[in-house]
């Protein structure tokens, strides 16, 4: 029996844009700085990765099931946490945390959520989409 954890298939983040991924940490590899794009593309940590992950546009980021990321904010449209994550997240489209999945630190996306059973949160989530009919108070 492997200890090692299994991928999980997504439920919202669309499969074309994990397959389309083109940078990597990959298991085993340390980086530490930030990376920045204006362009929609995507990004895969499997290693540790200590500093931020910045999309202009578009972009998706997957966090996979041996990726730890340290001190960080996470920017773009599509976010995968399969790993464990410890700092802000923001998902401009859709935010997904597998069972697999740690998130210490605080969340905020615009449009769809989905959090796994046995998944780890520690911290506030913020919907910033509109919500219909919102004043002061929901009635």
């Amino acid at each position: 029996m492997s200890s090692k954890p299994q991928p999980t298939t997504p439920r919202l983040v669309p499969v074309d844009k994990l397959s389309a991924i083109s940078s990597l940490v990959a298991e085993g590899a340390v980086f530490t700085g930030h990376f920045q794009s204006p362009l929609d593309l995507g990004i895969k940590i499997d290693g540790v990765l200590e500093g931020n992950i910045m999309f202009g546009e578009g972009g998706t980021i997957h966090i996979g099931a041996t990726g730890v990321v340290h001190n960080t904010r996470l920017e773009a449209d599509y976010i995968y946490i399969e790993g464990k994550v410890s700092g802000s997240v923001v998902a401009r489209k859709s935010l997904e945390i597998t069972g697999s999945g740690t998130l210490l630190g605080d969340a905020s996306y615009d449009d769809v959520l989905d959090i796994h059973p046995r998944a780890k949160v520690r911290g506030k989530l913020e919907y910033r989409g509109v919500i219909e009919g919102q004043g002061d108070t929901l009635r």
